[in-house]
C-alpha cells in the first residue's frame, strides 16, 4: 500500500487499502476461509504468528486486511482490527483488557447495547463499572481509580442525543486505556487518536460502509496494543466476513462525498425544524444553540449526518409522525443512502429502564434521524407534511 500521510482525507479514502488487490481498481474478494501450508514448519509458523495471513480466516483474510489498512489510514493509526460487528468490537476489547477485579469508567450516554454489556456480562465476570456524565468536565478523571481502572469508555457524539465528550481532556487521562466510540462522526468527521486517545472504535455497519449491506466493527490504535487485543479476538471469534469487508471498502471510496452532502443536509434540516412549533428541541452539534457547539467546532471536521428531535406532543405525536412519513423510512440503523428515522425509546434504547431512559433524556417524543443522500428540500417537505398530519 502506498504511503498517504500528506494526502487530504477525501483522497486517502480513495487511495488507501489497495495492497491486496494487485492492479485491480476494485477490491479483490478473498472468499477462502483456509489456506494451504507448504510443510509442517510453515504451518507451525503461521499457527503461532500474530495476525498470520493466508492461514485461517479467524486469524486474518486479505480482503479484511485491506479494509483494516484503509481505516487505519483514515484514522491516522498504526493499525486497525476488524470484527463481525460493532458490539463484537466493544465486547472483545473489554474482555481482552479487563478481568475479574478490573475497573472501568464509562459515560452514561452510551448506546444501549454497550450499556447492557457493561451492566450485565461485565458484572457477572467481576468487572466493576463506574458511570459518569460524559459532558461534565473532569468527570472521567474523578472516577479513575489509580492502579485499578483498566479502561475508560466514551462515545462522542453520543447515541441518540448527540452529546459530546472533550477529546483533549479524555485523551489526557492518566492510567487507563482510553476508548472512544466514534461511530456517529466516522473517521472523516473526527480523529480521536490525534487527541491522545488510545483506541478509536466504529460500528462500520453505519457510515463507513454506508450502504446498509455490511455488518462490521473496527478498532484503530497502536499496533502493539491491537496485536494484544487480536490474541483474544482469535479466541472470542467475532470474525469479520470478507464479503462485508469488500462492501465496506467500497463504502470508504465514497465516504467523503457522502458525509459532506449528508452533513450539510442534516444541518439544513436541523435549522429548519428547530423553528417548528411542534418541535420542542433539536439536538445537533452543528447548531449554534447546541450547548457544546464550540467544542464541536474545535474537535470535529464536520458535524455529522445524524440529528435528533424532541416532539412537544410526546409519544403520541412521534407515533403519528412515523405513520405519516412517505419519503423518510422507519428503520433503526444510520449512515446509509436513505434517510431513516427511529424512535429510540421503543427500538435502540428499549432495554433501558424508565429511570435510565429519563436520566439519558430518551423520552417518548424523541426521534433520531439519519440523513441520507436525497435532496434536502424533499426531505424537509416530507417531514413538514407528516408533522402537519400528526
Amino acid at each position: 500500500m502506498p504511503e498517504t500521510p500528506d494526502l487530504q482525507p477525501a483522497t486517502q479514502a480513495i487511495a488507501a487499502g489497495r495492497g491486496h488487490s494487485g492492479r485491480s481498481l476494485a477490491p479483490a474478494l478473498w472468499a477462502s476461509s483456509v489456506w494451504e501450508s507448504t510443510d509442517m514448519t510453515d504451518a507451525r509458523r503461521r499457527a503461532t504468528g500474530v495476525r498470520s495471513g493466508e492461514f485461517y480466516g479467524r486469524y486474518a483474510n486479505p480482503t479484511v486486511t485491506s479494509f483494516e489498512e484503509a481505516v487505519a489510514t483514515l484514522e491516522g493509526a498504526e493499525s486497525s482490527l476488524a470484527f463481525a460487528s460493532g458490539m463484537g468490537a466493544i465486547s472483545t476489547v473489554v474482555l481482552a483488557l479487563c478481568g475479574q477485579g478490573s475497573h472501568i469508567v464509562a459515560q452514561r450516554q452510551l448506546y444501549s447495547a454497550t450499556l447492557a454489556f457493561l451492566q450485565g456480562p461485565c458484572a457477572r465476570f467481576g468487572i466493576e463499572v463506574t458511570f459518569v456524565d460524559g459532558t461534565e468536565p473532569g468527570g472521567f478523571a474523578a472516577a479513575v481509580q489509580p492502579g485499578r481502572t483498566m479502561l475508560a469508555i466514551a462515545e462522542t457524539p453520543s447515541n441518540p442525543l448527540l452529546e459530546l465528550v472533550d477529546l483533549d481532556e479524555f485523551g489526557g487521562l492518566r492510567g487507563p486505556i482510553t476508548l472512544v466510540d466514534s461511530t456517529f462522526a466516522t473517521p472523516l468527521g473526527q480523529q480521536p487518536l490525534a487527541h491522545g486517545v488510545h483506541l478509536s472504535l466504529h460500528s462500520a455497519t453505519k457510515g463507513i460502509a454506508g450502504h446498509n449491506d455490511a455488518t462490521l466493527g473496527v478498532v484503530s490504535g497502536e499496533r502493539d496494543l491491537l496485536d494484544e487485543i487480536w490474541g483474544y479476538h482469535v479466541l472470542h471469534g467475532a470474525t469479520p466476513s470478507p464479503f462485508d469487508a469488500l462492501n465496506a471498502l467500497r463504502g470508504i471510496r465514497t465516504l467523503a462525498v457522502r458525509t459532506s452532502h449528508q452533513s450539510a443536509s442534516a444541518l439544513h434540516l436541523a435549522e429548519e425544524l428547530q423553528r417548528h412549533p411542534s418541535v420542542a428541541a433539536v439536538h445537533y452539534p452543528g447548531l449554534a444553540s447546541h450547548p457544546q457547539h464550540d467544542l464541536a467546532k474545535r474537535q470535529m471536521r464536520h458535524f455529522g449526518t445524524v440529528f435528533a428531535i424532541d416532539l412537544a406532543g410526546g409519544h403520541a405525536t412521534a407515533e403519528a409522525l412515523l405513520a405519516n412519513l412517505q419519503l423518510v423510512r422507519v428503520a433503526t440503523s444510520l449512515g446509509g443512502p436513505e434517510t431513516i428515522v427511529c424512535h429510540p425509546r421503543t427500538t435502540t434504547h428499549a432495554s433501558l429502564t424508565d429511570e435510565e431512559a429519563a436520566q439519558q433524556g430518551v423520552g417518548g417524543g424523541l426521534l433520531r434521524i439519519s440523513v441520507g443522500l436525497e435532496d434536502p428540500a424533499d426531505l424537509l417537505a416530507d417531514v413538514l407534511r407528516a408533522l402537519a398530519a400528526s
